[in-house]
């Protein structure tokens, strides 16, 4: 199988190659336990380098849809019909929590600075009644950020501000209905239980395997609503592989829900951050949700969730009456934190010293 790459394409060249490998692999033009030609080869028909192919490789196995051999070479290890990846030797490597929260805390002095750059500039508007779902300005802000790093292309009218987690679960149970059966993985954030708990809906806890939820348990459950946390999931450190993603995406069909909690996951050392189960969707039925305690600060308790289009109604007839429990001051602070690239210059920032920290761990090693 050759391929090409178009030097006109203002992407990279290693991500137009990941891109096509991965397009043919989702769509079974690679199979599960196929061998990938060597990078040489396709260094070779694609007239690119080595290094090229060697990132886009890279990327694949990041992802969990081309597993490394030594001495062998890279295999398909990604199946829509439940195929999946086998540990790696350094299946965890990504998982070492190398930094505290503090490490990870945005510039005091930055944050100091754009509040005072906010006051001035939209001075008693921020004294102001917020529309219900979120700030203009904070939610526009929110819809580019998620375009450019997580593969989510939403409309502002998708996205919904709360103060935390924990306040927009139940602003989801609300909307969902209680007389629905919830899930969740076993173990997870104690609150997630808590918040369903508190709520009296029925529950489910799900057994985690080594790649996601334990495929029998999923296929047992009564649940409508499967909550997930793909990356990373809290405490048992464990990142969903691709095709477990898509185990997910196929269970979720037939008026099931997924609510997809992508918490943390912009502090990943991988070369390219994990992909989301929402932007996997076809079937429009995944609720996103992050915060950002872990990205800006603990204090900050601020969080959004984006609902699938064919909840926008049903959220505003059933929700849409609260009150946004946010300030509008902490959304525009946000807000401009986001437009101005400081967000995202702050994010790239933690990767690297994590990166280095990882690198230096295991030269000592």
């Amino acid at each position: 199988m050759k391929y090409a790459v178009n030097r006109d394409d203002s992407r990279p060249i290693y991500i137009q190659l990941y891109e096509q490998i991965r397009t043919d692999i989702v769509n079974k033009a690679l199979v599960f336990g196929e061998k990938l030609p060597s990078k040489r080869l396709v260094s070779e028909e694609a007239e690119i380098s080595v290094i090229s192919v060697e990132h886009a490789y890279s990327l694949l196995i990041d992802e969990g849809y081309v597993d490394s051999k030594q001495r062998s070479g890279y295999y398909v290890c990604f199946s829509e019909d439940g195929g999946f990846k086998r540990p790696a030797e350094n299946a965890f490597v990504g998982h070492i929590r190398t930094n505290t929260v503090k490490d990870n805390e945005f510039p005091f002095s930055v944050y100091a600075k754009t509040m005072r750059k906010v006051i001035s500039e939209y001075g008693e508007e921020i004294l102001q009644k917020c529309p219900n779902t979120g700030c203009v300005e904070f939610k526009r802000a929110i819809k580019g950020y998620l375009a450019r790093s997580r593969g989510i292309t939403v409309s502002e009218e998708q996205i919904v501000i709360g103060s935390g987690a924990e306040y927009l679960y139940g602003i989801i149970i609300e909307m969902l209905g209680r007389e629905r059966v919830y899930a969740a993985e076993k173990p997870s954030y104690e609150k997630i239980e808590a918040v369903y708990k508190a709520n009296g809906v029925k529950y489910e806890l799900l057994e985690l395997g080594f790649d996601g939820i334990n495929s029998v348990a999923l296929k047992a459950t009564d649940a409508s609503v499967l909550h997930i946390t793909p990356y990373r999931s809290f405490p048992s450190g464990i990142t969903a592989s691709a095709s477990k993603r898509q185990e997910y995406l196929r269970w979720a069909r037939d008026g099931r829900f997924i609510i997809e909690e992508d918490f943390e996951s912009e502090f990943s050392i991988l070369s390219k951050p994990e992909e989301t189960v929402f932007s996997k969707s076809r079937d429009d039925n995944v609720i996103y949700l992050n915060t950002f305690s872990m990205t800006i600060s603990p204090a900050v308790r601020i969080g959004y969730m984006v609902i699938p289009e064919k909840l926008i109604s049903v959220f505003n007839r059933k929700v849409g009456f609260y009150s946004c429990s946010v300030p509008v001051f902490e959304q525009l602070v946000l807000s401009e934190f986001i437009s101005s690239g400081n967000f995202e210059r702050h994010i790239n920032r933690v990767r690297r010293k994590k990166r280095k920290d990882i690198k230096k761990r295991e030269s000592n090693l």
